[in-house]
């Protein structure tokens, strides 16, 4: 008997609710786990010292990757809204619309990055992730447009072949061939290829059963402009990341030096295994169970992952469980902030749902 088909119309039971929300756990879970791979080789291959420097440069794409996030989330509950309406065709007319801006905008600050100052000071792991920007931007957008094609088990897929590729490419490229932060830069570029690339043939066939399918549009400033601050969240969540994740560079360079910016980014990275769990999760009740159980478990767990990371320098090793620790205590409240932000953006509501981001991601953490 073919498994029944779940719908974003339909009423959820937990059962239901978890069936349909669990490939975009899966997919977020397996974004931040090749997203580590990076990480991982640099600091074994390269040393602490590489990978302080690349954790130095991260914020920089975040930054302006960040653009994918506001125009997925943002513009994926415009769409999912007309396709409630029953008006299909101009569902997917959006949709295109959204993709094409976000193509656009990749490529638009690919240039201006290719030949700015920003360039001039960033090593040579930024240069290749800017160049990689537009698939970076669609690979994030992509995310959330999935789940309102009612795709979700699909775009688990696509994250995992590009995991793979990364994660194969950084073994061969870093551990093998000794490409350094060079050969994780590429390695993540030729995935995001993979992510943000082949969803473009998908939507292009409508021979499939997807909800949505890319079609001829027309610039419609209105709409964009609905998205943008309907995924104002969005954008605040990871441009105030980002922002903070520099004050806090900064600050760890002048009191612990690269150990202490080492020890950020492995709590960083740990982190985004953490959080993704929380994304999805529609409930207070599920929420609730959940952050107990991930803020009991990352007491026990990062001493072993912060191992794999940086298990070769005993005091960085310390450092970095220590502050973990203290760091994951965050974990009891904040997926009721992501909940409540996620919960603004589906109603529309941008602004509510970026002042929310806002305050977690930016106000509070620069005090």
């Amino acid at each position: 008997m073919p498994k029944e088909t779940i719908q974003l119309s339909d009423h959820f039971t937990y059962s239901r609710l978890l069936r349909f929300v669990l490939p975009c756990i899966g997919t977020m879970l397996f974004t931040s786990i090749y997203g580590i791979v990076d990480g991982l080789c640099v600091s074994n291959f390269v040393g602490k010292t590489a990978f302080a420097a690349v954790n130095l440069i991260m914020p920089l794409p975040m930054l302006i990757g960040t653009i994918g996030f506001m125009l997925g989330t943002g513009g994926s509950a415009i769409v999912g809204i007309t396709l409630g309406e029953g008006d299909n065709k101009k569902a997917d007319e959006f949709f295109s619309l959204f993709l094409i801006a976000a193509l656009v905008a990749g490529i638009v600050f690919t240039l201006l990055g290719a030949k700015g100052e920003m360039l001039d000071y960033a090593l040579r792991y930024g240069r290749i992730l800017l160049i990689s920007l537009p698939t970076f931007i669609l690979q994030n957008m992509f995310q959330s447009f999935f789940v309102t094609a009612e795709k979700p088990h699909l775009g688990f897929a696509f994250t995992v072949g590009a995991g793979c590729t990364n994660m194969v490419l950084d073994v061969v490229l870093v551990g093998a061939l000794h490409w350094g932060v060079e050969g994780a830069a590429i390695a993540t570029f030729i995935s995001q290829i993979v992510g943000g690339l082949l969803p473009v043939f998908y939507f292009v066939n409508r021979n499939n059963t997807s909800r949505l399918h890319l079609s001829k549009t027309k610039f419609n400033r209105r709409v964009l402009m609905n998205a943008c601050v309907n995924g104002s969240s969005e954008l605040m969540t990871n441009l105030s990341m980002s922002l903070v994740n520099i004050l806090y560079n900064y600050q760890l360079l002048r009191f612990a030096g690269e150990n202490g910016v080492a020890a950020y980014g492995v709590i960083m990275y740990a982190s985004f295994l953490f959080v993704a769990v929380f994304l999805y999760s529609m409930s207070f009740r599920l929420i609730g169970v959940v952050a107990v159980f991930l803020t009991i478990g990352s007491m026990f767990v990062i001493p072993y992952v912060a191992g794999i990371f940086v298990g070769y320098d005993a005091e960085l090793l310390v450092l970095t469980t220590r502050a973990f620790r203290l760091y994951g205590l965050s974990f009891l409240i904040m997926g009721f902030n992501v909940y409540a932000s996620s919960f603004f953006t589906a109603l529309g509501d941008g602004v509510t749902s970026a002042l929310i981001s806002f305050l977690r991601t930016m106000l509070f953490q620069v005090i």
